[in-house]
């Protein structure tokens, strides 16, 4: 494998490993009746609509089917990618649900 050859794969590991990681998100959303969208838009107002969040929310499945994800693991998965705008507004959103409960 050349350098080139290297480089594409790591690319490619590092988007799936992306994905992945919006999927989370946006299943831990579902799972606290958030809409995901509009959670992303607090976070990262000037970047509109997001073409891989709208892929990821296809493949959520109804909080009644899913499993648990953690809060902190959602935290540390963003942090991982450096989403902290977005670890910030969800650390603000579990705020709010512990108040509240």
């Amino acid at each position: 494998m050349n350098s080139k050859e290297l480089e594409e794969k790591i690319i490619q590991n590092y988007q799936g490993e992306e994905k992945m990681m919006i999927l989370v998100f946006a299943q831990w959303c579902i799972n606290h009746n958030l809409d995901p969208e509009e959670i992303y838009l607090k976070a990262y107002p000037d970047q509109g609509e997001n073409s891989s969040l709208k892929e990821a929310l296809d493949l959520t499945v109804p909080k009644e089917e899913a499993g648990d994800v953690p809060d902190q693991t959602l935290l540390s998965v963003l942090s991982l990618f450096g989403n902290d705008e977005l670890a910030f507004v969800i650390t603000e959103e579990i705020k709010k649900m512990k108040k509240d409960s």
